[in-house]
């Protein structure tokens, strides 16, 4: 049910946004240039890797996140417009609409076994501990979150998640990690 669910709101979505979308294409080529979009590596389930899509926020280029961020960049993470290309992976199988956020592969192997756990469903453009704090989560409190759902989901709790999403875009809030042009990386767990 929840696979048919992902296929049927990303097919409308994409639908009822396929002329905003090109618009903010076109916004994207002007303030950004090509490429268009950010592609990366991430886990998926079972820890099976896959190219995630989002909308790029950053110059290319040497430099840190913070010095490659532009003003438009910042725009569009704090919206969440840089995530709406995702849905082209939940339409793929890769993602789900809601579940843990997917992760950079070279995180894989810094995991303790519990919080590898969290690729046990498939991950998600939103989640549980998206809607708890986002970036402003400590890596521990995020992995916490993250292993709640994997043990609680359901199709009223994803229903819950994708309402109290809308709220959390609109509130702006813990876009970036604090001190953070975007997030400091999970270098794994104290031994």
């Amino acid at each position: 049910m929840k696979r048919l669910f992902d296929i049927l709101c990303s097919l409308l979505l994409l639908s009822v946004l396929c002329l905003p979308l090109l618009l903010l294409l076109i916004l994207q080529l002007i303030n950004l240039g090509r490429p268009l979009f950010f592609r990366q590596r991430r886990a998926g389930k079972d820890g099976r890797a896959f190219n995630i899509l989002k909308l790029r926020s950053m110059r290319n280029g040497p430099g840190s996140d913070e010095e490659r961020l532009t003003t438009w960049g910042q725009f569009i993470r704090s919206t969440s417009l840089d995530e709406l290309p995702e849905l082209w992976n939940v339409l793929k199988g890769e993602m789900s609409l809601v579940g843990p956020r997917p992760l950079p592969t070279i995180y894989l192997d810094r995991y303790s076994a519990e919080q590898a756990r969290r690729h046990e469903v498939r991950p998600g453009i939103t989640g549980w501990a998206q809607v708890k704090g986002r970036n402003g989560l400590t890596w521990q409190r995020q992995f916490e979150l993250d292993l709640w759902y994997v043990e609680n989901h359901s199709f009223l709790l994803d229903l819950k998640i994708l309402c109290l999403t809308i709220t959390t875009v609109l509130r702006r809030e813990n876009i970036s990690e604090e001190g953070h042009a975007t997030r400091s990386e999970f270098l794994g767990n104290e031994k």
